[in-house]
């Protein structure tokens, strides 16, 4: 089991820059994938950037060239550094993690909520 805890969420205008944290309760080595979702309200949770423990990324289409994921290994932390930020970025973020050699989450935090004013 691996526990993740996230935070940095808030309110900021739209143009604005917010950076996200997800600390993770064991060596990210031993996890597997680490990815950001988000959920808005009556849509469904959709992934918007993952890093796979060699360090390649993946963005959602909407936030590539905005969106930044990184991690700190040293720290067992995953940052996901969100600038030009727009109204339609305004959900619930979730941190998820997959188990080693999988492709599927299954570790979740509790989710920070970031909003986005127009």
């Amino acid at each position: 089991q691996v526990q993740l805890v996230e935070s940095g969420g808030g309110l900021v205008q739209a143009g604005g820059s917010l950076r996200l944290s997800c600390a993770a309760s064991r060596d990210l080595f031993s996890i597997g994938t680490m990815g950001w979702h988000r959920q808005a309200p009556g849509k469904q949770r959709e992934l918007v950037a993952a890093i796979a423990p060699g360090g390649t990324t993946t963005y959602a289409t909407s936030v590539k060239g905005r969106f930044i994921i990184s991690r700190d290994n040293a720290k067992n932390t995953v940052y996901l550094q969100m600038n030009s930020l727009k109204p339609e970025d305004t959900a619930v973020y979730f941190c998820g993690a997959t188990p080693p050699l999988t492709y599927t989450f299954t570790h979740w935090g509790q989710g920070t909520q970031v909003t986005v004013s127009s």
